[in-house]
């Protein structure tokens, strides 16, 4: 019994060990030897390879990830060579232009200094042709219109025919004329014979004095009917033809068909104005200045005009002594030179009267600022390129303004195309941006 006992609990105790070591095997053996446990005869060999294979992608995955950064390392590479190398951008807040680029856009550059603002005198006017390059044409004679040869906007030139007008007034003129002068070369013949008796004693002297007074008094015929022939518009000779009946009406002057009042077969008299021609390579700016500026104001200053053919400088030629009692205003009258044309009779415009100067420190052309994001900027050129600088503003007169802040003397700043500057810099922020 003892024996028995004995054996049951050597049993037991074989048991617990074989449960303990299998515990302990399955918990801390390599997967290859569990499976080398269970018999699988490859299984120890698979696993290696298996672990190496894990090894080995393992190992290559790092290879491809270094790859596909490398790859995106050659990208930003290339998007920071492309960043440089593109427009010229450079350094943020800098613009490179070349001189073709400068050129093309009409960017000058210019250094900044001191200078004068003008005090001005504002006031409106309106453009007109210079009285004394324009003439209204009246028909010297009554008569009926056989040819207009010119229409409105025709240039012409001094002496030139703008119509032909059919008038009995010439024919009669023309008719006068040649009798006179018939009667001149017969009183001339019969004085000359009477001459040369009288100087040989063959005839009388009363025949010889009767001969010179009636020469004479065809002399003065003569003369007084070729004067009316030039009254009427006739030069030189005049031919006894069918062509005496008509006179011709000329332009006095060199310049263009403004207006035309007559058509082909109307009856015109000696009050009628057919053509007016002016010259407009010079035209006239006629304005009003009130009593309060008239003491400022005096003939030769220089002046502004600006008007819908943009703006020109003017002379001030004329101010009346007298103030107009309608008007309130005394009348005056700018001088524009307008050899290209585009200043046109009958448009409005405004002018700006500069009456005396101020020194400032610094000035500028207006068109030099722009504003960005609500600032007044002006553009610097520097070694690097085009610098935006912000700047402060003072006194202004119609083209430059006084830079109070911002700049130093002998900066060079683009003084003209600075649009195209302010677009080349909101580009380049835009590229920044991103």
């Amino acid at each position: 019994m003892k024996r028995s006992k004995t054996k049951t609990f050597l049993m037991a105790s074989v048991a617990v060990l074989a449960l303990s070591g299998a515990f302990a095997w399955k918990t801390f053996t390599p997967p290859s030897h569990a499976a080398e446990e269970h018999g699988d005869s490859h299984g120890h060999a698979e696993g290696e390879a298996s672990h190496d294979k894990g090894e080995e992608k393992h190992g290559h995955g790092h290879e491809e990830s270094g790859e596909e950064h490398g790859e995106e390392g050659g990208e930003h590479a290339e998007s920071g060579a492309h960043a440089e190398g593109g427009e010229d951008h450079g350094e943020e807040g800098v613009v490179k232009l070349d001189e073709a680029q400068l050129t093309a856009a009409g960017i000058k550059i210019s250094e900044v200094g001191p200078g004068k603002l003008a005090r001005e005198v504002t006031v409106p006017g309106k453009i007109v042709a210079a009285a004394d390059r324009m003439a209204q044409i009246v028909p010297k004679v009554a008569g009926v219109v056989t040819e207009a040869l010119k229409n409105l906007g025709d240039t012409v030139k001094k002496g030139e025919v703008l119509a032909l007008i059919e008038s009995r007034e010439m024919a009669e003129a023309v008719a006068d004329y040649l009798a006179a002068k018939r009667a001149e070369e017969l009183a001339r013949t019969t004085f000359n014979r009477e001459k040369g008796l009288w100087d040989k004693k063959i005839t009388a002297e009363q025949d010889y004095l009767n001969a010179k007074n009636t020469h004479q008094e065809a002399q003065i015929r003569l003369d007084l009917a070729k004067q009316k022939l030039q009254a009427l518009g006739h030069e030189g000779d005049i031919a006894g033809n069918g062509n005496a009946r008509f006179h011709q009406l000329k332009t006095p002057l060199d310049g263009r068909v403004i207006a035309r009042e007559l058509t082909l077969g109307e009856f015109v008299d000696t009050t009628h104005t057919a053509f007016t021609v002016a010259d407009l390579s010079v035209v006239w700016v006629e304005t009003a200045i009130a009593p309060g500026d008239l003491p400022f104001v005096k003939e030769g200053q220089a002046a502004t005009i600006a008007g819908s053919g943009g703006k020109a400088e003017g002379k001030l030629i004329f101010v009346s002594p007298a103030i107009d009692p309608e008007t309130r205003a005394a009348k005056a009258i700018i001088e524009l030179e307008n050899a290209d044309g585009k200043w046109r009779p009958g448009e409005f415009a405004n002018a700006a009267i500069a009456t005396s100067a101020q020194d400032v420190d610094f000035i500028v052309p207006k068109e030099a600022v722009q504003s960005v994001d609500g600032q007044n900027v002006i553009f610097v050129r520097s070694a690097k390129g085009f610098e935006k600088r912000v700047v402060g503003l003072g006194r202004e007169d119609s083209r430059h303004v006084e830079i109070v802040s911002g700049l130093q003397s002998g900066e060079a700043v683009a003084v003209s195309g600075t649009f195209t500057l302010k677009a080349e810099f909101g580009k380049a922020e835009a590229e920044h941006a991103h």
